[in-house]
């Protein structure tokens, strides 16, 4: 017995979702005390918690993981006999980086121009939301027809592996029959995609060392050798000329056989400057799904501002590589190792250490689950069918839910289109996006506990 339609429970339920998704964007809930106090994670932990003992689910758990930081867990039984499915999301965030450029405080859910702006709101504190709505709208319409578990994460941003390693010393705990990873997005808005792939990451701090201490530059400067300009040269040498990524031994001519991203659209959702060329060979798609890349995301050098006129004993980077689908990123470290080691110019002394790593992760999307996901996609999105695009981000655990359940289905769906900007200044999540996906996601979970009680 049916009650409320699903599209028209959610539709009701967007103005209470908003207040919700302000309460969670206001908690700087960045997994880095360094940055942040510990206590904004903990709270927005609290608030997940709280929300799902609202929603009537039990055993509900903040775990402390390996790395220090929380998840969150809670169990909604469903019907004797029921398949389980897992939902995944996080509720720590990216650092909102230069606050001042942002048009609206990034903790603050500010509306603009149709999109809801705040940190997290897409990445992915709007993905937990998600998983409220389609739950309640099932609630309203007859009640849910599977058994769910709900596992929100606490440190994804960081890749420090906490709840990989929680998951892998209680391997019954997050066991299911199907996985929902709320973390992705569409390729464009309105446009329903499923991720089939993710290329996996490594994460790396390099050091040169050439002088004791600081020097004059005008006294030994052209012979001294200067720690900066070493570090200078030595991230050089992991792009050629054309920007393309050049670690010694790393395989850089894959081709992505799917969904095409073309040119002038990811010149558009990437807002290039104009006349500034992209980098890198092959098709869009070729370069950020199937190849790796290489990006220094951090150098420590002397500000512009009060730097002196000295030569620098020492320099710091860290440096991420995306390794795609066919590569491991346990080569991709060594190779990645070995090449800082040889590129090192004028004998600098060097040390490297790993801050993180990741495995790329490929769906099976021929799976009875993607049925069932596709045939609710063609229902909340009329007229259109369902995509599948890979993704250039890494999300680890998708790797250790694979090894830990091989029988398990693994869907990946969430809030994260081009135009949310996420890691970025200015995130924001479209409202008509998070609805849609969640009429998706309750359409899904009745679809597949048919298939089940086929």
């Amino acid at each position: 017995m049916t009650g409320h339609p699903i599209p028209e429970t959610v539709a009701s339920l967007m103005p209470r979702a908003k207040a919700e998704l302000t309460e969670l964007v206001a908690f700087q809930s960045v997994a880095d005390p360094a940055v942040y106090p510990k206590s904004e994670c903990e709270g927005a932990a609290e608030w997940v918690a709280a929300a799902l003992r609202a929603e009537g689910f039990q055993d509900v758990a903040l775990l402390d993981t390996p790395d220090g930081s929380q998840s969150v867990y809670g169990l909604l039984p469903g019907p004797e006999g029921a398949p389980t499915v897992l939902l995944y999301a996080h509720y720590d965030v990216q650092p909102p980086l230069d606050e001042a450029a942002w048009i609206s405080p990034p903790f603050e859910l500010t509306e603009r121009d149709g999109r809801w702006f705040g940190r997290g709101s897409a990445d992915c504190k709007g993905g937990f939301l998600m998983h409220l709505l389609a739950l309640r709208a099932l609630k309203a319409d007859g009640g849910v027809p599977v058994s769910v578990k709900v596992i929100v994460e606490g440190s994804e941003e960081q890749g420090t592996g906490g709840l990989e390693r929680y998951a892998e010393a209680h391997p019954g705990l997050l066991a299911a029959d199907t996985i929902v990873i709320g973390d992705t997005g569409n390729f464009r808005v309105g446009l329903p995609t499923v991720t089939s792939t993710l290329r996996g990451m490594t994460m790396l701090r390099v050091q040169l060392d050439t002088l004791e201490g600081n020097l004059h530059s005008g006294q030994f400067g052209g012979a001294a050798p200067d720690a900066l300009a070493a570090m200078i040269q030595l991230l050089a040498s992991l792009r050629a000329e054309d920007g393309s990524t050049t670690v010694d031994g790393l395989t850089e001519d894959e081709e992505w056989d799917g969904l095409q991203y073309p040119e002038e659209e990811f010149r558009n959702d990437a807002k290039v400057l104009d006349g500034v060329g992209l980098i890198g060979t092959g098709t869009v798609a070729d370069r950020i799904w199937a190849r790796p890349a290489v990006t220094v995301i951090g150098i420590d050098c002397p500000a512009v501002v009060g730097a002196t006129p000295s030569v620098q004993a020492s320099a710091r980077a860290q440096i991420s590589l995306r390794v795609p689908p066919g590569q491991n990123a346990d080569e991709a470290t060594k190779l990645l190792t070995a090449h800082l080691l040889a590129h090192a110019p004028w004998g600098a002394k060097v040390s490297v250490e790993q801050v993180g790593q990741g495995q790329p992760f490929r769906a099976d999307i021929a799976s009875p689950a993607y049925t069932a996901m596709a045939d609710a996609m063609r229902v909340a999105y009329p007229g259109q069918e369902m995509q599948s695009s890979g993704m250039g981000g890494s999300i680890p655990l998708c790797n250790t839910l694979a090894g830990l359940y091989p029988d398990a289905e693994i869907l990946l769906i969430g809030l994260s289109e081009p135009e949310a900007q996420i890691h970025a200044v200015n995130e924001s999540v479209s409202p008509e996006e998070l609805e849609r996906l969640s009429v998706t996601e309750a359409l899904f979970l009745r679809n597949y506990a048919a298939s089940k009680a086929v």
